[in-house]
């Protein structure tokens, strides 16, 4: 019985010692970034759906796997693809963005917007796309949005656009990529706003 017992008992000690020497993940980041809407529909604004404001449907956004993770990509050439440093998305682009042309749509005051995971109701028009490039390009110090949208009609018209915007002389850190990486989508996502809703 003690035999057996005395492999346990100098085992605990170890492994109560572990924890102090071995980490299971890298440090924290010391800040995530996002992105902030320029435009917001005001607090306690409701509109209701009727013939002159339609119901859209903004959808989950496809992306590619370049961008399908909380780092910022850095097309270091047509063929390279790193990652900034020290650069993290509190959650992932597409949804991000996904959000931020919802609350642009809603914030003209124009359209029932849905944007949940789960659309409830019929929409009169729906908006899908690809988010294609929220990076950094090095060669042009530039940070980049590119958005592949597709704009579905109630009555099945499929209609498409690709919508692009830059930030130019942007350093290679973190919060210089963040904020240009705001103004650009910004600038998509109200182009995208005044596209959809136009019909």
């Amino acid at each position: 019985m003690n035999l057996r017992l005395r492999p346990v008992l100098l085992a605990l000690p170890l492994a109560l010692a572990l924890p102090g020497c071995i980490s299971l993940g890298g440090e924290p980041p010391e800040s995530l970034l996002t992105l902030s809407p320029a435009a917001r529909a005001p607090a306690g604004a409701g509109i209701a759906a009727d013939a002159n404001r339609p119901v859209i449907a903004v959808m989950p956004f496809d992306t590619p796997a370049k961008l399908d993770v909380l780092r910022v990509p850095v097309a270091v050439s047509d063929t390279e693809l790193a990652y900034l440093q020290d650069a993290y998305w509190v959650e992932k682009p597409a949804r991000l963005f996904r959000r931020m042309v919802g609350e642009t749509i809603r914030a003209k005051g124009t359209a029932m917007v849905v944007d949940g995971d789960d659309v409830a109701s019929m929409p009169t028009v729906t908006l899908q796309g690809t988010l294609i490039d929220m990076g950094f390009d090095a060669a042009s110090s530039s940070a980049v949005v590119r958005f592949d949208a597709v704009r579905i009609a109630k009555d099945g018209a499929i209609t498409t656009r690709r919508f692009e915007a830059r930030e130019s002389g942007v350093t290679a850190d973190a919060r210089s990529v963040g904020a240009g990486l705001n103004a650009a989508a910004n600038r998509v996502a109200a182009e995208v706003a005044e596209w959809v809703a136009a019909g």
